[in-house]
Parts: C-alpha cells; structure tokens; sequence
C-alpha cells in the first residue's frame, strides 16, 4: 500500500454521526474529506463542445490550446498532454534511450511513478536521501551516487516545493546527465522565479484529481530541450510521424521510433482547458487555504508536538498539499485513527521505494537513508482542498489537537 488516501466523498453533507456506543473521541459531528475535486463551471460546456464539434480522440482543438498555454507559461519549445504523468515520465524514459544497467538517481521518498518510468526500460533506480527542511532530493548527496552507468537525475519537487534546481543543474551538465523534473505535484510553481518543470531538459506535470489543476486522469511532457521535440511527437503518437502528416510535413506517416499511445482524449482536454484558463486563481485560492493552516498551526509546533512545512526564500510554491511531521515518539496510526473518528480524512504519504519488495530488487541506495525513513514515519497530510472554509480548517486543527495530546 502506497498511501493511505481514501476514495474522495462528493457528498455536499458536512455532518457523519457515529453509532451511539462508538467511544467519546469517536463521535464525529462532520465530516471533512481529503480531498474534494473542483469545478470552475466551465468543463461541461467545453466538453459539450468538443462532442459538437466532432472531435472526441486526442489533439483536437482543446488539446491544442492546452499545449499552447503550456509553453507559454513555461517558455518550453514543445508541451505534449499525456492520459498521466505516469506516461509523461515513461516518455522520457523512450527519449533518454534508457537501456537496460543504466542508473537513474532519484529519491526514495517518492510515488512509485517516479521510479517505474525507467525501471520498465530496464534501469536501476539509485535511490538517495531527501532533505530535512523540504523533503526534496539532498543534491549534497547526487554528485556521490554518479557511477559511470548514470544517465539522469530525476528531482521530485514535493508539495510544489523545488528542488535546489540550479545545483542539480551544474552536476548533471559537468557529467553529461540529463534531468528529469518530476513536477507531478508542482503545476504553478517556481524556483527562482522560473516555474518547476521548465528547468531540466524534460519536465512531467500532474493533472489528476488530488492536484491543483486536474481532468480527473491526465498530464503533460514538457520538453524544454529542443532536441527532444520531434521525437516526442513520434513517441506520444505510437512511435510515428502522424502529427507531422496532419500538419503537411510528409505526405505519409509510418513508424519511425519505439512509441505508445500517449494521447489523453479531447473530452479529458476540454475538462483540463476550463482549469488551465483558472489556474492562477485556483493556484491563489489553494495558498489562502494553506496559509491559514501555517497560522493556526503555529501554536501547536511552539509547543513541540509538530513540525510545520518549510518553504525556502527562492521557492514559490503552489499550496498543492499541507503535511506536519508528528514530533518523534508520537503515535501517527493512533493520531490518524482519532482524526478518522473525529471525521477528519488525514492520510499518511509514500512508503519509501528503497524498502518495498520490487524496490529492493531492481534499485540500490547510496547512503543511509536516514531522513527519508524517519520523515515517512512522522508524516500527517491535511485536508486540502478549494472549498474548505475557515470553519473546517478551525475543526481539523482543533481535532489534530485533541489527537495528540489526548491520554
């Protein structure tokens, strides 16, 4: 088990009663999910218009405007939707012609995503230790892990937080890398003013549910190397020249490269344009929410029973979740137990890729991956979401505190 993430409730209802005999702690008076996805009340009307214009399959209309919005925003020469960032990160697994014995560094502290995309070519996965303050790749540590079998470094930026971008930078060019931004997590986020995703030479967003931006299941390729534009078409349309047929380029397609099919449907682009032309006020309406949070939270870290987020000065981060870290000794399933009877869905994160069974047998570590496991253990994620109003906010942090400091 990955996470601890229940399927999310669409009920408008706030109130879930308990039986009469459940214990005192038990009795919850609401019920405030993990997450609830967000509509603008624009994504039925562009559907509805995808379906009335003719064009259901990928890149129609929608999908173009999608990939237009995408390399504005990130300067990128090519933007592609993917149906996941699951195939995003694949894709650049096809375009880095990663073989087999090949190394990937990345962190262990992360979703099995991240991991798989280079796995499924045959690469070993060398997993290192992440960061105290951000949880984010220790880039300390990177340099150390290179072996002459290394060919790329994947960042995850997590909780839109970056990674120290111009140090993962500086390595991989002195040693011939490329970097992979697994910005899942990251959409309208930026790191020294430049958003997350647009930094390395490819960069993978995340346009599922539980994000900031969503289609329900989606993602985009950002290919911010120029020489990976062509053959990321190729890769994205099952390994042929058809995107270069449509627009005029050859007179026949055929298949030119190893490929899959990448594309998400225009209905899945309709949905996800409604979001992209609202991403900036959904973006500033999630940091309201998660700044409240900081604040109320404040009290409950002086005393010692928690440790908040920590944002460094050059990060720009996008409010996509809010975690504490339970102060060490502290009980975190007897904690997530009183929150669920108290009606508050608080999840747990990543089970770290170096200790699970496929993760022992295809990858290595380099180093004690001291904070990755204690971080793991520590680690509480709130409820988060566009709607979640003062009152709920007030619920869950008083519920948190009845959670820690009960008998």
């Amino acid at each position: 088990m990955m996470n601890a993430v229940e399927k999310p409730s669409m009920t408008d209802s706030n109130v879930e009663t308990l039986a009469p005999n459940a214990p005192e702690f038990a009795r919850a008076p609401r019920h405030i999910p993990f997450n609830r996805p967000y509509m603008t009340g624009r994504e039925l009307h562009y559907i509805s218009q995808a379906h009335a214009g003719g064009h259901l399959a990928g890149d129609g209309p929608f999908t173009d405007r999608c990939h237009a919005w995408l390399e504005a925003s990130t300067s990128a020469p090519k933007a592609l939707l993917t149906h996941s960032c699951t195939a995003a990160l694949e894709m650049a697994g096809l375009l880095l012609d990663i073989k087999p014995g090949d190394e990937v560094i990345l962190p262990s502290f992360t979703f099995v995503s991240t991991a798989n995309a280079f796995v499924l070519r045959g690469a070993v996965p060398v997993f290192v230790d992440v960061r105290e303050d951000t949880l984010n790749i220790d880039e300390t540590l990177v340099e150390q892990a290179i072996t002459p079998r290394t060919k790329a470094i994947v960042p995850v930026h997590y909780a839109g937080v970056g990674c120290e971008m111009d140090a993962l930078m500086t390595i991989a060019g002195r040693f011939g890398l490329k970097v992979v931004e697994d910005a899942a997590q990251a959409v309208m986020a930026r790191y020294n003013g430049k958003l997350l995703g647009s930094i390395g030479h490819l960069g993978a967003y995340s346009f599922h549910e539980t994000k900031n931006v969503i289609c329900g299941e989606g993602g985009a390729l950002i290919v911010n190397d120029p020489a990976y534009a062509l053959n990321a078409e190729i890769v994205r349309e099952k390994g042929t020249d058809r995107s270069q047929f449509f627009r005029g380029e050859v007179d026949k397609y055929t298949w030119r490269l190893p490929g899959s099919s990448f594309l998400p449907s225009e209905l899945t682009a309709a949905f996800l344009w409604a979001q992209l032309e609202a991403a900036t006020t959904l973006t500033s309406r999630r940091l309201e929410r998660w700044a409240r949070y900081h604040d109320l939270l404040e009290g409950l870290e002086q005393r010692g029973l928690l440790r908040r987020p920590i944002v460094p000065e050059y990060c720009e981060h996008n409010a996509h979740m809010y975690y504490v870290l339970l102060a060490p000794g502290i009980d975190r399933q007897l904690v997530l137990a009183r929150l669920k009877a108290s009606g508050v869905n608080a999840v747990f994160h990543y089970v770290p890729l170096h200790s699970s069974p496929c993760g022992q047998r295809v990858g290595r570590t380099y180093g004690e991956l001291r904070v990755t496991e204690d971080a793991s253990s520590r680690l509480i994620r709130l409820p988060l979401w566009i709607g979640l109003d003062d009152s709920m906010q007030d619920y869950v942090v008083s519920s948190l505190e009845d959670a820690l400091t009960k008998g």
